[in-house]
């Protein structure tokens, strides 16, 4: 039987119909998120079982830019630190410039800090201009950023001496001039020096002193998350404002994770 005209049409537009994409939620999980932050899930989860590890996550910029706000670091506590802390048959690593240790405040014994290590016992440090000189040559350091302020004390450390307002601990602040000889810092055993790599916006050694072996808890192995926030956040300590920041990071685990710094390692 031949069909109409109107007819062929109206079967043409319903075909044309069905063909059309449906539209798609632009919200929803896609499979290659799904299969990603279940990867970053498991591997976080084999790290913690098999190796001698723990997570930390950064809360200020005093480490910038090698570390950021909201980055989460899994830190080796076998291969540094006291002896009788290791575990048998791990092998050890002995601290050297340039490590990024997490350890105990030498200040607040409760509290991590993450820093970079720029003496080791015996060195002699000192900085003129904010360029950190150690053992009579000033370093080239690519990581340090400088924010372009001038502070005495901070720029000119040891050799100008704090006031109230550079914010010492009493203990150093006690202390420090023990450890002057002719004008520059020398570490003694036992300890080390450390600085941010933000440097001009980094409490470290030069307001708390020096880092003893026994606060050092380990070196990152790797960011194993990066998350973007505001230091601020981590000022936020009650019920209601932790439930808030859960609720943020669920709703932005996509759009605000730093995908690039996933799974990196800082140096």
């Amino acid at each position: 039987m031949r069909q109409s005209k109107a007819s062929r049409k109206n079967r043409a537009a319903r075909i044309q119909t069905k063909s059309l994409p449906v539209p798609q939620d632009s919200n929803k999980e896609t499979p290659v998120q799904f299969s990603t932050s279940t990867i970053i899930t498991l591997i976080a989860a084999l790290f913690i079982l098999t190796f001698n590890v723990q997570a930390f996550e950064i809360p200020s910029r005093s480490m910038e830019p090698t570390l950021l706000v909201g980055d989460h670091l899994f830190v080796d506590r076998a291969d540094v630190g006291r002896e009788a802390d290791r575990m048998p048959l791990l092998p050890h690593h002995t601290v050297k410039r340039g490590d990024i240790l997490v350890f105990l405040s030498p200040a607040k014994p409760d509290m991590h800090l993450v820093k970079r290590v720029v003496g080791i016992p015996g060195d002699h440090i000192r900085l003129e201009h904010g360029v950190l000189i150690r053992n009579g040559a000033p370093l080239r350091e690519p990581y340090v950023i400088h924010d372009g302020t001038y502070v005495p004390y901070r720029d000119e450390f040891p050799a100008v001496g704090p006031t109230e307002m550079d914010g010492l601990t009493p203990y150093w602040n006690t202390n420090l001039s023990s450890h002057v000889r002719n004008g520059e810092l020398v570490v003694p055993p036992g300890n080390y020096f450390a600085m941010g790599d933000n440097r001009d916006n980094s409490f470290d050694s030069r307001y708390w002193g020096f880092i003893p072996e026994e606060n050092i808890i380990g070196r990152p192995l790797l960011i194993y998350w990066s998350f973007e926030q505001s230091p601020e956040e981590y000022l936020k300590t009650s019920l209601g404002d932790r439930v808030s920041h859960v609720s943020n990071v669920i709703l932005h685990f996509f759009d605000h994770t730093r995908w690039r710094r996933t799974m990196s390692i800082p140096q």
